[in-house]
């Protein structure tokens, strides 16, 4: 699950269930490719290719494209002289390329159809299909995992084709006194929304890049009047600099920002506010000083909700000064700052988890345990991020499976005190940099959000819409409207379609029911075991001795991993479309029984 060999994992595990045999090159090939025009080099790759009996070639780069071609091309070059493919009676029947999107275009130009390329957006079945596996080869559960990908793509498509998303008009806003006024609250303004059935509210993350910090403030001003203006997006999320989380207050000097929106005093703040009226905002939570900045965050742009990253957002990810110990210790100061303030929590967790490379089963718990923290420390309103597609190689089925179960198991601790609002959005780096793809995949994502809770017009509360040029650039007001055109004429288009019969309504499709049991009932056990072995687990050192024992793993965890060794030393895959810690023999381990040993181990 490793960020670099990712691509590598999945088609070697797929290509396998296909039933053929897969060789990845070791260090000495890799050097040996890389130096390829020594004669040496081009006699060892050569030898490798006949001895594996090896019949497709696969080449990945992921550097700068100018030294891919050139890389390539030798590789290439090399081969065809030394009569490696099967039209000069060599073994090889085909050579593909991977990497980035100029790389692939470089490649694609050069070579046209006699080498695939692979940019990194294809799904399971459209890889094997690429390489030329035949239907007949392909197993049933890559079939099933796939259909509901391609019925929500095929949906997208046309949607997107006929362009009447661009006809899409702002909903009707406001309805109630306290719209956009100090008063407002993320609660009246959802409350309002389900009493008018009225669209999810449209939350984005917003920030330009300017390296002038005056000028990228003023910049940030016009974006937030013209979008305010245009009335199509409700919730702004700010899109703060490292330094404003970090060192809030405090003399920059020339310390670099880190990109995003420069903000160091309550005067700016207050500026934001005044800029975004009528929408609500809401922005990081700071990384030093963390109650401290949210209770200067309640009065300066009266947040919608905080959010917490609780084992996150400090030393082991490069993004603030404290250990986890003390990270833990400052989050739950806050969490009780926020209880009192009356504004929602939301568990910036899950995703985290997963980016380096933790399982699905950690994906759902560690969202679970924030809720639950979260509801003991009296917070009364939770927002429940799930974010899909991560990784982006997830299958639907399973990405639906545990956007349930987690919303399932935290709707179970909801009461007269304590209320959940669920808020879907699409995976950080699941867009394609083709364009008009991108704006299909949003389409099809946005479906998605609706088969969470299917049934419910009244769910999502919130939808975080990640703009479809997520992954070739930065956002401006104009992409931005368009993204929430794209995601609200899709959520309408899509639900009518259900009705009529026209797309399956996933509500009781039973291989996502039995994905959603499967990880309801293991993380339930999970936790009670939890309950049973950690004496509080709710408070800092508790929340810190779960992680600490391994219980939830991060093989590919940054920094820190003297400290965290029971947590990274799990090895993760993909398994039929979802992650899975597996043994040395490449097996899905039971969950419980691997906590199970980690508790009577200690």
């Amino acid at each position: 699950m490793d960020a670099h060999t990712l691509g590598i994992a999945v088609i070697s595990n797929l290509l396998k269930s296909c039933g053929y045999r897969v060789c990845i090159g070791n260090a000495s090939i890799a050097e040996a490719v890389d130096e390829i025009s020594k004669i040496d080099n081009i006699t060892m790759l050569t030898k490798w290719i006949h001895t594996e009996k090896i019949s497709r070639l696969g080449f990945s780069y992921r550097l700068d494209p100018g030294n891919a071609q050139k890389a390539f091309g030798r590789v290439f070059h090399l081969l065809k002289e030394n009569k490696l493919f099967t039209e000069q009676g060599g073994p090889l029947k085909q050579i593909y390329f991977a990497g980035l999107p100029e790389s692939c275009n470089r490649i694609r130009r050069e070579y046209e159809d006699q080498v695939p390329v692979f940019i990194g957006d294809e799904t399971p079945l459209e890889s094997l299909q690429k390489i030329g596996v035949p239907g007949d080869r392909i197993p049933n559960t890559v079939l099933q995992g796939s259909a509901y990908d391609i019925d929500r793509m095929s949906f997208a498509r046309n949607l997107i084709q006929s362009g009447e998303y661009h006809l899409e008009m702002p909903p009707a806003k406001g309805g109630y006194p306290e719209y956009g006024t100090r008063s407002d609250t993320l609660m009246a303004r959802i409350g309002n929304n389900r009493r008018l059935n009225r669209p999810p509210l449209m939350r984005v993350h917003i920030g330009p890049y300017n390296p002038d910090y005056k000028e990228a403030r003023k910049e940030f001003a016009s974006w937030l009047k013209i979008l305010a203006k245009t009335e199509f997006l409700d919730i702004v999320s700010i899109g703060s600099s490292q330094l404003s989380q970090s060192d809030f207050g405090s003399d920059w000097g020339d310390k670099p920002n880190g990109g995003g929106v420069p903000i160091n005093s309550e005067q700016d703040l207050l500026e934001i506010w005044e800029a975004s009226r009528p929408m609500l905002l809401r922005t990081y939570a700071g990384t030093r000083n963390i109650p401290h900045l949210a209770s200067i965050y309640e009065k300066t742009i009266n947040i919608a909700w905080h959010a917490l990253s609780f084992w996150w957002f400090n030393r082991i990810d490069g993004r603030g000064p404290y250990d986890v110990k003390e990270n833990l210790h400052q989050h739950i100061e806050t969490l009780r700052f926020i209880a009192a303030s009356g504004k929602p929590f939301e568990p910036n967790i899950p995703h985290h988890f997963s980016f380096r490379g933790g399982d699905d089963y950690t994906y759902v718990l560690s969202s679970y345990l924030a809720a639950i923290t979260a509801k003991r420390l009296g917070v009364r309103y939770l927002v429940l991020q799930t974010m899909l597609n991560t990784p982006k190689y997830t299958w639907g089925v399973q990405d639906l499976a545990k956007a349930r179960a987690l919303l399932m198991l935290v709707r179970e601790l909801e009461n007269s005190s304590f209320t959940v609002f669920l808020q879907p959005r699409a995976g950080l780096d699941y867009f394609s940099p083709d364009i008009e793809k991108a704006k299909m995949q949003l389409a099809a994502v946005t479906a998605m959000m609706d088969d969470i809770d299917s049934g419910h017009d009244r769910s999502p509360d919130i939808i975080h819409v990640v703009s479809y040029c997520e992954a070739v650039k930065l956002a401006t007001p104009e992409i931005i409207n368009e993204s929430i055109q794209i995601t609200l004429h899709s959520l309408r288009e899509y639900r009518r379609q259900k009705r009529q019969g026209l797309m399956d309504d996933m509500i009781n499709n039973k291989e996502v029911e039995h994905r959603t049991n499967d990880l309801v009932t293991k993380v339930k056990a999970i936790h009670n075991l939890i309950e049973k072995h950690v004496k509080t687990p709710y408070n800092a050192k508790g929340l810190y001795t779960i992680f600490y024992k391994g219980i939830m793993p991060v093989p590919y965890l940054w920094e820190g991993r003297d400290e965290f060794k029971e947590s990274v030393k799990w090895e993760t895959a993909l398994v039929d479309g979802g992650v899975k810690i597996i043994d040395k023999n490449k097996k899905p381990v039971n969950p419980i029984q691997r906590i199970e040993h980690i508790f009577t181990k200690h």
